[in-house]
């Protein structure tokens, strides 16, 4: 009997740990016409082997892609693995794909039927216009909220993220218009532009490239629905224009606003069955603690008592309990602490008041327990901490005064002096100083007519300053100069990274005409680069290197390249970019 009940504990145990495996079929579109086409994918979150596909009758097909993500949240591993088939429908008609089978873990799970129906032939856009609107298309600014649901002062993480299709080409955004946040206490980390990170993910189901803009932690201050505020961008997409004679796709660059749009949390306010007397505010979940730097001192003799929260929570957004101390103390104003940091998640750390006491007469003082109430909005109920009993005790005399009694009547009595009190010294203690007068010494007249000297330079400064900038032409080269030696070097970074590296390179190539030949981008046409370049005096081998490496540029954008080939590039635009500053 014990085995048979170890067995089933065993068993018990394993199906609560065990990930349910899914496999599934996602078809991007169940009703498109004879004259398009749709993509299926065959996913599943373990990895498996020896797919067999289903028919795909009434289909022409074409694949599979094979996909692989691996991601960590919070600690969480999320595995998915796809396989994408590309359909061409063959005829009209309704048609059931069937199941596809995969063995995953010595298992065969299979995916469900799926019925798609093929109409009649839809209007194809023009090739150009159809890519304008896929590149328009496919960018999309979304928030992502945390929690939706929260209480007051429980904090709420907003994730901005721009994703970008496969199809898009975004060159630069800026933004138009940030959310105020109303409402909430909030705390924003943008991103550098210059430190964005391209990451892939999935939304609606595709694969886009994505970068994270902002991310902004809130602590909602009143119950209700409360909208946040969208974010909106200003997004300049390169989309193609025409093909120009030589076969080549030529572009142009276009504005579009994109929105996060708003979004709205229900904030709970805080029950009011069991909120306690001395509740300030604080939410989350937290430690108290009070402590002294010491309970047995001499009369006049100070200590230091430390009121500390630490925990994670709106650790700024409360007050701390005070001490309660008897008449015979003298507790002055607290110097406040913090030590708190904001992550993604909420503010964790700890504040604290130290209070300086001084007790004046000798004798044995308790410090009352102080209590600190919270709420924590995992358990749904507020929490109390109190310290324990502080007995403070006094050793030593007040030393009397001999000074008799003011007209009060009230005896007075002197303060004794301590390491941590002590009076303000009445004599005064002038030491003379054997030193030369400054009127009339050398460092006195250098100081006099050094500045006259100068005069004469800061005018031939001045007149070489006003040459400089009045030189529009120069400094327009100059700055052309600047540019071409900036995007070079970014597309050295980017060595492995087709899209932005060839970017980069183009871009180089431009300046650097720019710079040389006093020309514009409407100028840049290979004919025309081409006749500059040899009237003057550039070598023809040279320009034709060149003329080369832009075609490069170009037609990357459509091909398959390797990291050799973009490493033999860069080589060559270094090699023929060194060439033309000397020939021209």
């Amino acid at each position: 009997m014990k085995r048979y009940i170890l067995l089933i504990l065993l068993l018990f145990a394993q199906g609560m740990f065990a990930q349910d495996v899914e496999f599934k079929a996602e078809p991007s579109r169940t009703k498109l016409g004879v004259n398009e086409r749709l993509r299926i994918s065959f996913t599943m979150n373990k990895d498996g082997d020896n797919l067999v596909p289903p028919s795909f009758n009434g289909f022409r097909a074409q694949g599979p892609m094979q996909s692989i993500r691996n991601s960590w949240v919070n600690g969480k591993h999320t595995y998915n693995k796809s396989y994408d088939y590309t359909l061409i429908p063959t005829s009209k008609g309704t048609f059931t794909i069937g199941s596809a089978s995969i063995e995953i873990e010595g298992k065969i799970y299979k995916t469900d039927p799926i019925t798609i129906t093929v109409g009649e032939a839809v209007k194809i856009l023009d090739p150009f216009e159809a890519a304008k609107q896929s590149a328009a298309e496919g960018i999309h600014l979304v928030a992502e909220v945390s929690n939706s649901s929260p209480y007051i002062n429980e904090p709420v993480s907003v994730v901005y993220k721009l994703y970008v299709s496969q199809n898009s080409s975004v060159t630069n955004f800026y933004e138009t218009e940030n959310p105020k946040f109303n409402d909430f206490w909030s705390q924003t980390d943008r991103t550098d532009p210059q430190n964005l990170k391209i990451e892939k993910g999935m939304y609606n189901g595709e694969m886009y490239r994505y970068v994270v803009l902002q991310k902004t932690v809130l602590y909602p201050q009143k119950s209700g629905k409360l909208e946040i505020e969208p974010l909106l961008l200003n997004v300049t997409l390169q989309v193609p224009t025409e093909r120009n004679r030589f076969g080549f796709v030529s572009y142009s660059n276009e504005d579009k606003v994109v929105s996060s749009g708003s979004k709205y949390i229900n904030v709970k306010a805080l029950p009011d069955e069991g909120r306690p007397d001395d509740f300030t505010g604080a939410v989350g979940s937290f430690d108290f603690k009070v402590t002294p730097s010491k309970t047995n001192l001499e009369t006049g003799e100070s200590l230091q008592l430390d009121v500390t929260v630490s925990g994670k929570g709106n650790l700024k957004l409360f007050t701390l309990p005070k001490p309660v101390v008897p008449s015979a103390l003298d507790m002055f104003d607290p110097e406040h602490k913090e030590n708190v940091s904001v992550p993604l998640s909420g503010m964790t750390g700890n504040i604290s008041d130290v209070y300086t006491i001084v007790p004046q007469n000798r004798g044995k003082y308790p410090i009352k327990p102080l209590s600190f109430s919270y709420f924590d909005p995992k358990a749904g109920k507020y929490k109390t901490i109190t310290s324990q009993d502080i007995m403070i005790e006094a050793t030593g005399d007040a030393v009397a005064s001999n000074t008799p009694s003011d007209s009060t009547g009230v005896q007075k009595q002197s303060v004794q002096s301590s390491q941590q009190f002590r009076f303000v010294d009445l004599d005064t203690k002038l030491v003379a100083m054997d030193r030369e007068d400054f009127f009339g010494s050398g460092l006195f007249y250098s100081l006099l007519f050094v500045p006259f000297l100068l005069i004469p330079v800061i005018v031939l400064a001045r007149k070489k300053k006003e040459a400089y900038d009045s030189d529009v032409v120069g400094n327009k080269i100059r700055q052309n100069n600047k540019l071409a030696k900036k995007y070079l070097s970014a597309a050295k970074k980017e060595l492995g990274n087709k899209e932005a590296f060839y970017v980069a390179l183009e871009k180089a190539l431009h300046n650097f005409l720019k710079a040389k030949l006093r020309i514009e981008t409407s100028e840049m046409s290979k004919q025309n680069i081409e006749e500059l370049l040899l009237n003057r005096k550039a070598d023809a081998q040279t320009v034709t290197n060149f003329i080369k490496i832009m075609d490069s540029c170009e037609f990357a954008r459509y091909a398959p390249s390797s990291g050799a080939a973009m490493q033999q590039d860069y080589e060559s635009a270094v090699t023929v970019i060194t060439a033309l500053e000397k020939q021209v």
